[in-house]
């Protein structure tokens, strides 16, 4: 028995197959195709979103848009690869109607399109909106590391530079005739020059690595991404009243209650949330004393009395208020009391024992208790999932392709849309989500 043969490659047909015959209905590229085509480019940000009356004609910016969306679909971010599969790919064909823009037209609109780019996934999130599937209700907020363009080798340069600028100023203000004019001058050349001035190194799976930091707030309903951020910042101590006021405005809720882990343990943040109506989940960040051993009481065990403005001591004795640190007030004990405590061997190993105690205290205690187990189930299984998903099925890998803290909020603004993208179609279909779009 003889193999299944194909037809041969100059064989003809009577009635030529037409490309859109070739598209299924519930077609990714039909549901990208009817999503940009309802969209007003010029209000969202997009340049020459009118053709001109004269000169030479250029590329629709929606037909770029569409070229992008699809390829981050395919794990296809490379201008050069994306015109490529211009010229090769059906369902590109289809697509852009058989146009074959260069790379550098490719490269070019993802460059100067940053803000419009975030103005559609606004756009996204506010159709997914309409058609219910944003509820608003329960938010996770999480923050993961992707690798940046740089070489550690460049960072550590940057930063060489950093504190040789600032040793010549201090030599400088104490007017020393060392410094090297024309030495200052390189410096501060090479530093202007760094393709990357956001970008440090930060704490990963495979060490230390330049890397920026991408939070995400996720809706709990049918996991959407209704905002994100990139950020330079390594910890996500400071991101949680952004990353909540963000997701705020996207859902359009009054009253907004928000998860994440706990790093995001902010007490000033935490009570600037409650102030707008949005309520954090988030639990203790636990320290331990780094006195003595480690095994010393921590601070969990000092409990704050409002009628004395002390703290209570396991052993019963209050430390009084002894200043300020921070954004904390400081509880000192007495040295005689501490000196003669028989849990002082447990305690402190200084003459007495100091508490801090924070000035939004109130907001960080209300802000642990409601982090129970089970909402912290709903974040682990709400905005963990996205990620995973952004850097091994959008990205391929986890590293971004272009440079800068722009170039990185450009790839993820588009990353996250074609997540939403991909979660949509898995709720209500492609071809459900064209009619919903063809409704509006």
């Amino acid at each position: 028995m003889g193999f299944i043969q194909g037809e041969g490659r100059r064989q003809g047909t009577l009635f030529p197959v037409a490309l859109d015959d070739l598209i299924p209905e519930d077609h990714v590229c039909r549901v990208i195709d009817a999503f940009v085509g309802r969209l007003e480019m010029e209000p969202l940000g997009f340049m020459r979103a009118e053709a001109a009356e004269t000169g030479r004609p250029g590329y629709d910016p929606r037909d770029l848009l569409k070229l992008y969306l699809y390829g981050y679909l395919q794990q296809i971010r490379s201008s050069r690869r994306l015109e490529a599969e211009c010229q090769r790919n059906i369902e590109l064909m289809w697509l852009l109607g058989r146009l074959c823009p260069d790379h550098k037209s490719i490269a070019e609109f993802r460059r100067l399109h940053r803000d419009a780019v975030v103005e559609t996934g606004a756009e996204l999130i506010r159709f997914a909106r309409s058609v219910g599937l944003v509820r608003g209700e329960w938010i996770a907020i999480d923050g993961s590391k992707f690798r940046a363009v740089s070489s550690a080798h460049r960072v550590h340069e940057r930063r060489a530079l950093q504190r040789y600028l600032e040793s010549m100023e201090t030599a400088d203000a104490e007017d020393e005739p060392v410094i090297d004019h024309s030495a200052v001058a390189s410096a501060l050349e090479k530093l202007r020059q760094h393709p990357e001035p956001e970008v440090g190194l930060m704490h990963t799976a495979q060490g230390e690595v330049p890397a920026y930091n991408v939070q995400a707030a996720v809706d709990a309903q049918h996991g959407l991404i209704v905002a994100q951020q990139v950020t330079g910042e390594a910890n996500d101590t400071r991101s949680l009243l952004p990353m909540a006021e963000a997701a705020k405005a996207a859902v359009g809720q009054a009253v907004l209650n928000v998860v994440a882990d706990a790093g995001y343990s902010n007490g000033e943040q935490a009570s600037a949330c409650e102030a707008q109506g949005i309520f954090p989940h988030v639990p203790a960040h636990r320290g331990v004393n780094t006195q003595g051993d480690g095994t010393l009481f921590d601070r969990t065990r000092f409990h704050y009395q409002e009628q004395t403005d002390t703290m209570l001591c396991p052993a019963g004795h209050h430390l009084r208020r002894d200043g300020r640190k921070g954004r904390s007030i400081v509880y000192a004990g007495r040295p005689q009391v501490c000196g003669v405590c028989p849990l002082k061997s447990q305690c402190t190993v200084s003459s007495r024992r100091l508490v801090n105690r924070h000035l939004h205290e109130e907001a960080l205690q209300r802000m642990h208790a409601r982090a129970t187990p089970t909402v912290m189930r709903l974040r682990s299984c709400t905005v963990e999932h996205p990620f995973a998903t952004i850097k091994y099925r959008i990205f391929g890998h986890p590293r971004f392709l272009l440079r800068g803290l722009h170039g990185a909020q450009t790839e993820i603004s588009l990353a996250t849309m074609v997540y939403n993208f991909k979660r949509m179609m898995k709720v209500i279909g492609g071809t459900a989500f064209c009619m919903a779009l063809a409704s509006l």
